[in-house]
């Protein structure tokens, strides 16, 4: 079998990339070992990035409606029980509640889309059916990788299916969606770098149809998504999107402990079931590269993040966008051998700060989870003390885990050779985010004057001039440079005052990713040198070679 792109791997990145290829027209298989999608509790929120990316994928409206009613309160909690008033309350808006927000807000410092809450079991089918409607994609599952080869031209790739026949697929490049355990990145030989089992816990899966609708119970907390609960174990309750589903996490020995767990954390007689139950372990691990040859690594495969701050699967939907337009460019004859060598450079170092907001967040868990005494419950003074500790290290610590919209919005590709850039920047933050357009950024969201948000009307394919503020600048060298390298360019004439005034400059190339990668007032000295950067063309290819190239 021939193929475009091999992605190893059918969990949320690796049929994102598929999706995304396939509706850039570029012919790829997914193979995924497993019969089916499972049943299992993992990632369960899409943050605000990866909903935009999903809505400039057309599927965003397909994922809120799969996923948690649109009315219901993220809120986090930390509490004893759910029958007993919480310790802390923070509450965070619905979607409803963000959207109005988002409405009424142009200064470009929030995302076009909120986050939705979906659970990895409702979005992996999801996905699955999506990348199966795309004529050029090709989904296998129950297909197994054994092993591949690579050389200049292409990779080779042994697979096994599940009746024990085997087979090779032929492909013109490989990407590994394949998890922690990646064997893409076993057989490369790349490492994995960091903390290891920092600590070891068990997750549950219950089926509890009347939890939710009983929620408050008494003078508990209302509904929201999480519930810390401020114990000896570490344990947390986690809402999943259907309401009638949820898992614990717990530090406890044995899986029949965690049925305990559960109930001394609802704290009221109700019907459940436990699905699941399995241990796992908290890493912060990064891999040394990202690629080899033909063969890339994309999500868990590269990096391993606590699941505090929600950015181990979302950081994957980013890995395979970048990936997926750099594919296809080279794939279709118009992207240099820069583009690809970039995803490295620039995925890697959103890769490394993920990391480091995965182990902000989890340090601050942990810092209030240190204030637990056993006697937390007492009606004395010394109980009181305890509570009043507890509350106030965790009214400080605790929101770091729920407000990641810098390391959400405000990452930067730095020092990429794909990026016209510009020494300094601004600064990376996790919890704020501050509207830029420095190259290398997410182009921030902005309403036009008509009501509809800029970034609808950046086209998928290509790249994207801006000219904003009504600029009588004349571009033509640079259309012509960037068309003569046979990128797809369109050019948009945007008057509306809002835009110019968050954006700051007059003119904006921007990538079909959205990230900017050149701008200013006035068209630049060289046209050529900056189609031939952001098209991957550098040093080792001539302006004038890539011009004869797609010239002649």
């Amino acid at each position: 079998m021939h193929t475009q792109a091999l992605i190893v791997g059918g969990g949320p990145v690796g049929l994102t990339l598929a999706i995304d290829l396939g509706r850039r027209g570029v012919r790829c298989t997914l193979i995924e070992q497993k019969e089916a999608p499972q049943f299992l509790p993992k990632m369960e929120r899409c943050n605000a990035r990866t909903m935009e990316i999903f809505r400039r994928m057309g599927i965003a409206d397909k994922v809120r409606a799969a996923g948690l009613r649109g009315d219901i309160p993220m809120d986090v909690f930390i509490i004893l029980s759910l029958a007993e008033p919480p310790l802390l309350h923070l509450p965070y808006p619905s979607v409803e509640r963000a959207r109005a927000e988002i409405r009424a807000c142009s200064d470009g410092s929030l995302p076009l889309e909120p986050y939705q809450l979906i659970s990895q079991y409702t979005l992996e089918p999801l996905l699955k059916s999506i990348a199966e409607g795309l004529p050029s994609v090709t989904v296998r599952y129950a297909c197994q990788l054994e092993s591949f080869t690579q050389d200049e031209s292409g990779v080779i790739a042994s697979v096994k299916h599940a009746d024990g026949t085997g087979g090779a697929i032929e492909a013109s490049y490989m990407v590994g969606c394949d998890g922690g355990a990646s064997t893409v990145r076993k057989q490369l030989g790349i490492k994995l770098r960091g903390e290891y089992n920092i600590l070891e816990l068990r997750q549950a899966l219950y089926r509890c149809d009347e939890l939710f609708e009983r929620l408050p119970i008494g003078k508990g907390p209302g509904r929201g998504r999480h519930y810390h609960v401020a114990d000896g174990n570490n344990g947390f309750l986690i809402m999943q999107d259907s309401t009638k589903h949820f898992t614990l996490h717990a530090v406890v020995e044995k899986d029949a402990a965690m049925n305990a767990m559960f109930e001394r954390t609802v704290a009221i007689p109700v019907k459940y079931e436990m699905l699941t139950c399995a241990p796992w372990r908290q890493n912060l691990l990064l891999a040394d590269r990202y690629r080899d040859g033909r063969v890339f690594l994309a999500g868990d495969a590269v990096h391993l993040v606590i699941p505090t701050g929600g950015l181990g699967m979302n950081s994957g939907v980013g890995d395979a966008i970048d990936l997926s337009w750099k594919l296809a460019a080279t794939l279709q004859g118009w992207g240099g051998p820069a583009l690809l060598d970039s995803y490295e450079s620039e995925r890697r170092q959103v890769g490394d700060r993920n990391v480091g907001a995965s182990r902000y967040a989890s340090l601050g868990r942990r810092k209030w989870h240190a204030q637990y005494r056993p006697n937390i419950r007492e009606n004395t003074p010394e109980g009181a003390a305890t509570r009043e500790n507890l509350v106030r290290v965790a009214s400080v610590e605790q929101p770091k885990s729920n407000e990641m919209i810098g390391a959400e919005l405000g990452y930067r590709y730095v020092d990429s050779p794909i990026v016209c850039d510009i020494p300094g920047g601004p600064e990376h933050r996790f919890r704020v985010y501050e509207p830029s357009t420095w190259p290398g950024a997410r182009l921030p969201h902005v309403w036009l004057a008509d009501g509809t948000p800029m970034q609808d009307h950046i086209p998928y394919e290509g790249y994207t001039l801006l000219r904003l503020g009504r600029t009588n600048a004349d571009t033509s060298a640079l259309e012509k440079a960037l068309r003569t390298l046979g990128a797809p360019l369109a050019v948009l004439d945007v008057p509306d005052d809002a835009p110019r005034q968050v954006y700051g400059h007059d003119l904006l190339l921007l990538r079909p990713d959205l990230h900017v990668v050149w701008r200013g007032n006035q068209p630049p000295e060289d046209p050529g040198n900056v189609a031939a950067t952001v098209t991957g063309y550098g040093e080792s290819d001539t302006r004038a070679q890539a011009t004869l190239r797609f010239s002649g």
